[in-house]
């Protein structure tokens, strides 16, 4: 046995197969529910991982998971593992574009997708000549030429394991976007994801020293915990939450949708410990519902609330306070490419940056030289140890973002960053222009290019605008064609539906009657902003 996740996994479910390892609520939709074991579990990821190995699937190939939460999500990402096919995420509100360019970038074999998506992938496969193998998971009965349904596929594999041996240097490859660009697949040995924030290590006790202790040390801690990821499985911070629930054998809870009324009724029902959510875009309205329609909502359960992809900011944690003064908040820092960092010092409040108290293996560092910053001196966070292989199909950012010192691999985040003394690090922002939208990353040269090529549009430049709902929204300043007619923004929103996903669509519109450059021609994108901010209503 090696760390392997799926091993580890197998590992736990034979220490505890009748222990409830998933609950799937749908919401909203048909309220239906479903509840799995471990056992359960175990069996229905087997069903699938032989299904895909019948059809043809070998191992190191990639499979494209676009599908909303459920617990068809969960059992073919482990199912894949079992088979020791690589799982990747596919953000499922990408439009035909979008997906051509991922399905291609990271060569998918296999997709697994919900019906709802049946026209978008239909329409996107012929340009991607690799991908031979499509199931479908819901609308059974409608059958679509060349893709399996999910239902029959689950009911022909076998329900044994019987895999070949496994290892820890199997991979997983979590699609994420960086700080410019289209979205970039970073690759991981599953070891080096264990130890990286999923159970193995710190924060979570004292490191796993061999892989049986993992199955030991379940056994003989008790089911007390439940999880409950209420982002999206798609983004890699909430799959990863699933896998250190499913590797302490605990339980965990998923909705299909972020519905707040619904997330509250679930803790109140299924005793949710700890539920991790992506900053203020989901802890406001969870504040709302308890305030209003849902006050006297029995939370108490509730241990803790974490947010990874973006910061809850001290107002709104004050307002989550003072309704469950008992439930503590973490911000914590990590990203695709390295794992966990850390989390908040309790003195990043309001008006100060974000303060966190790091592992061992971060390091604010001089990007030039990749050596230690001095106290106080602004620097890139790098990380070293169980970092990721690289970035899938791109060499060229792979050399850019993680380097060898020392003998070890080092990756170097794109966080510009302060250390003191004592080595709290205060992060100061990204060193490029990216737009956390609601947990979503925007990128203002992907917009800028759908927006210049509207027929009427001469120049633009994209800012993030501070959000009260969204943290920030997109704001697209334009400079139109000499003549051109004034778009509205719904006029700009319409058009550039065609070419991004819906996170992406400016919510604000300025015009101007030039736009500001360097004299090298590059983009001034504190002018931007500033045009941007001052035009809001």
């Amino acid at each position: 046995m090696e760390y392997n996740l799926a091993d580890l996994f197998e590992s736990v479910v034979d220490a505890v197969p009748d222990r409830e390892a998933l609950v799937y609520l749908d919401h909203p939709g048909t309220g239906a529910e479903r509840r799995l074991t471990y056992a359960e579990l175990d069996v229905a990821a087997n069903r699938i991982g032989h299904h895909l190995i019948d059809s043809g699937l070998r191992p190191g190939e990639h499979l494209g998971l676009h599908l909303y939460n459920g617990v068809e999500y969960l059992q073919t990402v482990l199912g894949c593992l079992k088979a020791r096919i690589v799982p990747v995420n596919v953000n499922y509100r990408y439009v035909e574009e979008e997906l051509v360019y991922l399905y291609r970038d990271a060569d998918l074999a296999a997709l697994v997708f919900d019906a709802e998506f049946t026209d978008r992938v239909a329409t996107a496969m012929p340009q991607c000549p690799k991908l031979r193998h499509l199931v479908r998971v819901g609308s059974e009965g409608d059958e679509v030429p060349g893709v399996a349904s999910f239902a029959e596929a689950e009911a022909g594999g076998s329900p044994e394991r019987g895999f070949p041996a496994r290892s820890g240097d199997d991979q997983f490859i979590i699609y994420t976007g960086g700080t410019t660009g289209m979205p970039k697949g970073v690759m991981w040995r599953q070891e080096d994801l264990f130890f990286s924030g999923l159970g193995g290590g710190a924060p979570t006790g004292e490191p796993v020293k061999k892989p049986e202790e993992l199955a030991e040390r379940v056994a003989a801690g008790g089911s007390g915990i439940t999880f409950f990821p209420a982002p999206p499985l798609m983004h890699g911070t909430s799959t990863l939450t699933s896998f250190i629930g499913f590797n302490f054998g605990q339980r965990v809870v998923i909705h299909r949708k972020f519905v707040p009324e619904e997330v509250l009724r679930t803790i109140e029902k299924e005793k949710v410990t700890s539920m991790s959510l992506v900053g203020d875009a989901m802890l406001r309205p969870l504040i709302d519902a308890l305030a209003g329609p849902l006050k006297g909502t029995d939370c108490s359960s509730m241990f803790s609330v974490s947010s990874s992809g973006a910061i809850m900011s001290e107002t709104v944690r004050r307002q989550f306070q003072e309704l469950l003064p008992n439930t503590m908040l973490l911000n914590n820092y990590g990203s695709s490419e390295s794992g966990f960092n850390g989390t908040a010092t309790a003195d990043s409040g309001a008006g100060q940056s974000f303060r966190i108290k790091v592992n061992s293996r971060t390091q604010v560092v001089d990007p030039a030289t990749y050596e230690p910053a001095a106290p106080g001196e602004v620097g890139r966070v790098a990380q070293c140890g169980h970092v990721p292989l690289g970035y899938y199909n791109d060499p060229a950012k792979t050399a850019q973002t993680f380097f060898e010192k020392d003998g070890e691999r080092w990756v170097l985040l794109g966080d510009m960053a302060t250390a003191d003394e004592e080595g709290v690090v205060t992060v100061l922002g990204r060193g490029s222009q990216c737009i956390n939208t609601g947990g979503e990353k925007v990128y203002p040269e992907e917009v800028e290019q759908a927006l210049k090529s509207h027929p009427d549009v001469y120049d633009a430049l994209v800012a993030g605008v501070p959000d009260a709902k969204w943290g920030n929204h997109v704001a697209a300043v334009v400079q139109l064609r000499e003549g051109a007619p004034r778009p509205s923004l719904e006029d700009i929103q319409s058009y550039c539906r065609t070419h991004l996903a819906g996170y992406k669509i400016p919510r604000q519109l300025v015009l101007t009657d030039s736009i500001r450059r360097s004299p090298s021609g590059k983009a001034d994108y504190r002018w931007a902003k500033e045009v941007a901010v001052a035009a809001v209503p």
